[in-house]
C-alpha cells in the first residue's frame, strides 16, 4: 500500500489528541481525542469522512487509549499506510532547535529537560513510550514548541537574574506555540507574496494558551512566553505576566503554599479568574452582554494586554509588514481583534468592520486599505508536525 500518511499525536495529562494526515494533499484522513483519561471514563471519540464515532480504550492510561487509537486505525485500513509518527513535545531546552526522529540517545537527552516543564514533557514522552512498545517499527520525529524560538538573541531571552542561573540551570525566556508560529509565518509571507526571508511579523497566537511573537525573516527575535507557559498574555486560566512579588504576598495574607499558589496562577487565573464566569471567551461574551461587569472587565485586559505586547515586541522589528491573529479566539473572535486593533492605532492600524465580521477576505485582512496590514491566518500546527515527520523519515 502507499505509504504517504503520518500519525500526529499529542499527549496531554488527561487527554491525546491525534490525527492521521496525507502530507501530499494535506487531507486529514482521521482525527479524534482521547479524554477523561484516567478515569473509568476513558473514551476515544474520532471523526472520519464527516462521520463521528467512539469507543472506549481497555484501560485507563495512556498506553490503553493509544492502543485503542492503533486499533482504530487497523481497522480503517490506514495503519498499515503510515511512514512515521510525529509527537508534539512542549520543551526542547537548548539542546534541539529543530525537530528531529527519535532515538534511545535523544530520549534520554529529552528526559533530563523535565524539570523544564515538568507539567507537559513528561506526558507528551508518555505517548512516545506507547507508540514504541505498540509499533516498535515505526519511526518517531519529535517536534517542539520552543524549537522556533531558538533564534531568539540573548538580549530578548536573558531574565535579569544571577547569570549562574542560566549557565547551570537553563533559566531564560523559550516561547512556544512555535509550530504555530512557523506555519502562519510562512502562509503570510505566501499572502504577501514575498519571501520568508524579507518579511516582518507581529503574530499573536490566541486561545486557552496565549502568546504573540516577533518574526524577523522567517524567524522569531522576541515572544511573550518564557520559562514556561506561565509568563506574558492573559489566558484561559493562566495570569500571564505578574509581580514575582505576588507569590509572597499570598502566602503571607493567605497562608498558600508554593504548589498552592501555581496551581491558582495555572489553573484559576486569567480569564477564569478575573470573569468568574468560565475560561471559554464566547461564555465570556454571552456574560457581558447580559450585564455580567466582571466579564466585561476581563474582556478588556485580555485585550489590552494583547495590544501592550505586541506594542512591545515591535521593537525587535525594523518595519511591520504585517499583524497576524491566529488561534481559536485570533481566528474567530470579532470583538477581541476589534479592541486590539483600536488599542494599536498608535502603530497604524485600523480595522475594517465588515471584513472583521467575516474573519477576513480570502486573503484574511481585515484592515482597511489605508491600514497598516492586519490578517487572519487559521493555523495548522497538525500539519506541521506531519510535514516535519514525513521529510525526517524519508
Amino acid at each position: 500500500m502507499n505509504q504517504n500518511n503520518t500519525l500526529v499525536i499529542n499527549c496531554g495529562s488527561s487527554s491525546i489528541k491525534f490525527a492521521v494526515i496525507n502530507v501530499n494533499t494535506e487531507n486529514t484522513l482521521i482525527s479524534g481525542l482521547a479524554e477523561r483519561l484516567g478515569s473509568e471514563n476513558a473514551v476515544v471519540k474520532y471523526s472520519k469522512d464527516g462521520q463521528k464515532g467512539e469507543r472506549s480504550p481497555d484501560g485507563e492510561d495512556h498506553q490503553a487509549a493509544i492502543s485503542c487509537i492503533t486499533q482504530l486505525l487497523t481497522e480503517e485500513q490506514l495503519l498499515d499506510t503510515l511512514v512515521g509518527v510525529g509527537h508534539r513535545i512542549v520543551h526542547g531546552g537548548e539542546q534541539f532547535s529543530e525537530s528531529m526522529i527519535l532515538t534511545a540517545e535523544n530520549m534520554a537527552q529529552l528526559e533530563t529537560l523535565n524539570h523544564l516543564a515538568p507539567l507537559h514533557n513528561p506526558v507528551n514522552l508518555l505517548g512516545v513510550r506507547a507508540i514504541e512498545s505498540l509499533l516498535p517499527a515505526l519511526p518517531q520525529v519529535a517536534v517542539f514548541d520552543t524549537a522556533f524560538h531558538q533564534s531568539i538573541p540573548a538580549q530578548a531571552y536573558l531574565y535579569g537574574l544571577p547569570y549562574e542561573y542560566y549557565e547551570a540551570h537553563g533559566a531564560r525566556r523559550y516561547g512556544f506555540h512555535g509550530t504555530s508560529f512557523r506555519y502562519v509565518s510562512a502562509k503570510s509571507a505566501e499572502i504577501l507574496n514575498k519571501s520568508e526571508d524579507d518579511c516582518c511579523f507581529l503574530a499573536a497566537h490566541l486561545g486557552n494558551g496565549c502568546s504573540a511573537t516577533a518574526i524577523l525573516n522567517g524567524k522569531s527575535v522576541d515572544s511573550s512566553m518564557g520559562l514556561t507557559p506561565l509568563e506574558g498574555l492573559v489566558m484561559g486560566t493562566r495570569t500571564g505576566d505578574i509581580d514575582p512579588g505576588m507569590a509572597e504576598f499570598l502566602c503571607q495574607r493567605l497562608n498558600m503554599t508554593l504548589k498552592e499558589i501555581m496551581n491558582v496562577f495555572n489553573k484559576k487565573s486569567g480569564l477564569l479568574g478575573l470573569s468568574g464566569v468560565s475560561n471559554d471567551m464566547r461564555e465570556i461574551q454571552a456574560a457581558a452582554e447580559n450585564g455580567n461587569e466582571r466579564a466585561n472587565l476581563a474582556i478588556e485586559v485580555f485585550a489590552f494586554r494583547i495590544a501592550r505586547y505586541l506594542g512591545a515586541l515591535a521593537v525587535s522589528l525594523p518595519r511591520i509588514d504585517a499583524l497576524i491573529f491566529t488561534g481559536g479566539i485570533g481566528e474567530n473572535d470579532r470583538l477581541t481583534r476589534s479592541l486590539v486593533l483600536e488599542h494599536l492605532a498608535i502603530l497604524g492600524f485600523e480595522m475594517d468592520g465588515d471584513l472583521n465580521a467575516k474573519n477576513g477576505d480570502p486573503t484574511g485582512r481585515i484592515s482597511t486599505p489605508s491600514s497598516r496590514l492586519a490578517i487572519v491566518v487559521p493555523t495548522d500546527e497538525e500539519l506541521m508536525i506531519a510535514k516535519d515527520t514525513a521529510s525526517l523519515v524519508r
